[in-house]
């Protein structure tokens, strides 16, 4: 007989998975609105009621867990993750893919995920899109698809294999978005490249948000864009100098720029973090991990588009030496960017949840507040990972 953990995760993501309400209490419930210091929170699939527990009234069939000591805070957002646990999105297998999530919101805390596929052969990205598509028709922590290419710039094209890059395509991308079921929510792409402006026409009416990166567009450039959005700030693109902001210097100095983080300490130095906090505001950061297939598993030999990945000291290179992708695990994100900069949990909830949720239209997401779906993670005293809830269902990590 299967133990609850080891069930399929959804079966049918429109029933009710608990018979009874779950009421967890005297928690610091980070709702991404407010911090209530002993709160609690009551929920079956969806977020029922939240508040201080002096306001708290009991009701017939309540299942009650005092959590004291814990903290509660929104379910994960991760718009761009690739792999993990011997899996990638470009396998295009659905099983594996629906595995994947399901291994990342048990072991990290991410209960929304944009499947994030590189820059490879058409046939390969639209079997990748299949296989997606097929996922989240039964496994809904998978939101959207990211596409990280193939409409790069070669000059920084960091991991991303050379031979496949093409200029901005509207037509194939409006049949990878078609094959996704519409799915595509998030898109890289160098908007220097020839065809840029028709290309963000298209995203802008179709619901996708343009992301600059793998980019060498100037500062110039870049304010004849539509990109809302940057790829994993600093890397993979012009850089920030005196004489030339490049995409890093737009992305500073641009209130409507979202930009993603990855704060392993590798790709980004800790004072460059701080850097981006201090300047970007905690109101347009967006932590991402960027994994591949490597994470989560032994270190050694693995793969990204066909080629080969080593991985030690928690980092995947190239044979090069290029970073490719990484090992991160997003509940470490969250609690690095604490480390790295000061930010309170408050703001680590903001650019872990509440700002995905935001600008990628994901309603019932994002915060604990009556109507959105029971997406929490809870953690101990010393920030480790005691479970998440998944639309309602406990799931705790793996051993």
């Amino acid at each position: 007989m299967m133990r609850k953990n080891d069930e399929p995760p959804f079966l049918n993501i429109k029933g009710k998975f608990l018979m009874s309400a779950k009421v967890l209490k005297h928690a610091v419930i980070y709702t991404g609105e407010e911090v209530i210091p002993d709160g609690y929170v009551r929920f079956d699939t969806h977020i029922l009621a939240v508040g201080p527990v002096a306001e708290y009234h009991a009701q017939a069939g309540d299942e009650l867990e005092d959590v004291a000591g814990a903290s509660v805070v929104p379910g994960f957002i991760d718009v761009h993750s690739h792999g993990g646990y011997g899996f990638d999105a470009m396998d295009g297998d659905p099983e594996q893919i629906s595995t994947m999530a399901t291994k990342m919101m048990r072991n990290e805390g991410v209960t929304t995920l944009f499947a994030t596929t590189m820059t490879q052969s058409t046939a390969n990205i639209d079997h990748a899109m299949k296989g997606v598509a097929q996922a989240a028709e039964n496994n809904p922590i998978i939101q959207g698809v990211h596409l990280e290419g193939p409409f790069i710039s070669p000059t920084f094209k960091g991991a991303q294999p050379e031979q496949y890059i093409k200029d901005p395509d509207v037509h194939l991308l409006a049949e990878w978005n078609k094959l996704s079921g519409g799915r595509v929510k998030l898109i890289t792409y160098a908007p220097e490249d020839p065809g840029s402006q028709a290309f963000e026409d298209y995203c802008l009416a179709h619901g996708i948000v343009p992301s600059v990166g793998h980019s060498n567009a100037t500062r110039a450039q870049m304010l004849h864009s539509k990109a809302t959005h940057v790829t994993h700030l600093y890397n993979a693109q012009r850089e920030f100098k005196h004489r030339e902001p490049g995409v890093t210097g737009h992305a500073m100095l641009e209130d409507n720029m979202y930009a993603e983080l990855i704060c392993d300490g590798f790709h980004i130095v800790p004072d460059m973090i701080r850097l981006a906090v201090e300047q970007k505001g905690i109101h347009r950061i967006e932590l991402v991990t960027d994994s591949m297939r490597a994470k989560g598993m032994p270190e050694g030999e693995s793969e990204l588009g066909g080629q080969k990945v080593f991985v030690k000291d928690k980092q995947a290179r190239l044979s090069d030496g290029t970073l490719a992708g990484s090992v991160l695990q997003f509940k470490d994100a969250f609690i690095n960017i604490q480390k790295f900069t000061g930010a309170s949990m408050a703001d680590a909830v903001q650019m872990a949840s509440v700002n995905q949720a935001r600008e990628f239209g994901l309603d019932s997401k994002g915060t604990i507040t009556p109507g959105k779906d029971a997406d929490m993670n809870v953690f101990d005293r010393t920030l480790a990972l005691q479970k998440t809830f998944s639309f309602g269902r406990e799931f705790s990590p793996e051993p």
